[in-house]
């Protein structure tokens, strides 16, 4: 088919991701918007292009007006905030497609963890939970148990739980109340609160103690349209977060969480209310235990009818549960490389996965990709997935690359939320809570009255110690002590007869 010929890409039928490249064919691939909450996956080795292919469908999302958070793990993706230079080879792949580009930024907001290349995030202790908290500092069974009665004990006590200091005041109060706390809810072993306390220290080296506290992330500042129609794309700086992959997994899972907690039930709407982009999907469910798997997997399968489409980023399908990827199902497989034994299981399984087309071998094609290629399925009009085509990706209308650090400083300043998470609010939680109880108890041990003492028996100060007593002398006397005093008796006896004596006969003579 000629250019000429080829279909021109119509938004209204749903995201223009490409131009298929079949002999014959040559349609232009469209995700319906309708479908796009059904959820996807974007796979491929490093460098396939990936990225691009979030890019291009953040900024194409944003364009319908629908709101769109994504992770930046390379920060590559930060360069969708500035208007786009496209050189002399992406401009004729776009005239070969129909398409006229039309370059242009997308309305950004930056987020950081860390508060150092985008706006703070922020959430409480309560708010993720011992589940996830648990998996944020790998703790076993034993554990996490524990963890979990610290905050059974803080609700039943009215104890906020904010920010970590509040946690290792609870576990301390945990620990000296354990023989009480043992009776109500179970045995706390010493030893569980010291490893819980280990793995603290361990995530505040890491930085993540800039993650919980006040003011909490909600979730309206990042489900936005601006006045132009375009929805708001929020963007994840994760270069120093995937230091951490397990802060960086469990934080992404608390905030799907949040937003099936949080989004009313609208059921299949024309377009989603948002769209997830989950990059680095396989450091989710890397050793995750079977509860946490069970969890992705029932917000996966609900989270749909709130309007919301997830779509996980990785190099391979098989890094997702079978569990997982049924639920997903818009896929665009970029180039995989089969190497070794488990690299060519991973590829067939992939392959495996595509709605068979006759015109080419599914694993032969996936090796056979170049940068930019990739191939698409998605689902039709009743929700069944295409023939898959191969699939030449559209070019990005914001930059190809990363936004400078000007640029990234000035998005910011004209951020809709400057000003409103950068102070951190300290207000009175456990720690203080705790610290007010001990001090309570210790004044009134200071001032508690002293019992009356016993009659004719003055009462010794409370203050003054009582001065100290003499030492008992010895009774037993020594053989000299002893003679001496018989001596003195003896002459005492004689003096005491002879003075009577002189005294009586004087008498007499009278």
């Amino acid at each position: 088919m000629t250019d000429a010929a080829r279909p021109v890409p119509n938004a209204a039928e749903g995201l223009f991701l490409g131009q298929s490249s079949d002999p014959g064919i040559g349609r232009a691939e469209h995700l319906l918007w309708h479908r796009a909450n059904r959820h996807g996956v974007i796979a491929g080795a490093t460098g396939t292009g990936k990225t691009v292919t979030l890019q291009i469908m953040a900024q194409g999302f944003s364009d319908r007006g629908v709101p769109v958070f994504c992770a930046d793990v390379k920060g590559d993706l930060s360069g969708i905030s500035q208007v786009g230079t496209p050189s002399d080879k992406l401009l004729a792949r776009a005239a070969g497609m129909g398409l006229t580009l039309e370059p242009r930024a997308a309305p950004t907001v930056f987020w950081d963890l860390y508060g150092q290349k985008g706006h703070p995030v922020r959430a409480t202790v309560s708010e993720i939970g011992p589940l996830l908290l648990a998996r944020m500092l790998d703790l076993n069974d034993v554990q996490e148990g524990v963890l979990s009665v610290v905050f059974h004990v803080a609700d039943q006590e009215g104890l906020l739980l904010l920010d970590l200091q509040d946690l290792r005041a609870m576990l301390v109060h945990v620990a000296e109340n354990a023989a009480r706390i043992g009776r109500e809810v179970g045995h706390v072993a010493p030893a569980s609160i010291a490893a819980i306390q280990r793995a603290l220290l361990q995530l505040e080296q890491d930085g993540g103690d800039a993650f919980f506290g006040e003011p909490a992330l909600r979730l309206t500042d990042m489900i936005r349209t601006g006045l132009d129609g375009r929805g708001q794309v929020n963007v994840l700086d994760s270069t120093r977060l995937m230091n951490s992959p397990r802060l960086y997994g469990a934080f992404l899972l608390w905030l799907i969480s949040e937003l099936f907690e949080q989004l009313p039930e609208i059921g299949d709407p024309e377009q989603p209310r948002l769209v997830f982009f989950f990059d680095e999907a396989h450091l989710l469910f890397r050793d995750a235990p079977k509860p946490l798997l069970e969890k992705v997997e029932q917000v996966v399968r609900l989270i749909r009818s709130k309007g919301v489409g997830i779509y996980f980023v990785t190099q391979n399908p098989a890094d997702i549960p079978d569990s997982v990827l049924a639920q997903l199902g818009n896929r665009i497989q970029h180039a995989l490389r089969a190497y070794t034994p488990a690299d060519q299981r991973g590829l067939r399984a992939a392959s495996d996965s595509f709605r068979v087309n006759p015109a080419f071998d599914t694993a032969e094609a996936i090796q056979a990709l170049g940068t930019g290629e990739a191939l698409v399925s998605v689902l039709d009009e009743k929700g069944a997935p295409t023939i898959v085509q191969r699939t030449l990706i559209r070019p990005p209308d914001s930059r190809l690359g990363p936004a400078t650090d000007p640029e990234r400083a000035a998005v910011m300043a004209a951020s809709p939320v400057r000003g409103v998470y950068d102070a951190v609010i300290d207000r009175e939680s456990a720690e203080e809570m705790l610290a007010a109880r001990q001090a309570e108890v210790q004044a009134q041990a200071t001032d508690a009255p002293t019992p009356p003492a016993p009659k004719g028996r003055a009462a010794p100060s409370r203050r003054e110690a009582p001065p100290p007593r003499a030492p008992r002398r010895s009774t037993r006397q020594s053989p000299l002590e002893a003679l001496t005093k018989s001596v003195l008796r003896t002459a005492g006896s004689t003096l005491t007869r002879e003075l009577l004596r002189g005294v009586l006969g004087g008498l007499k003579r009278r």
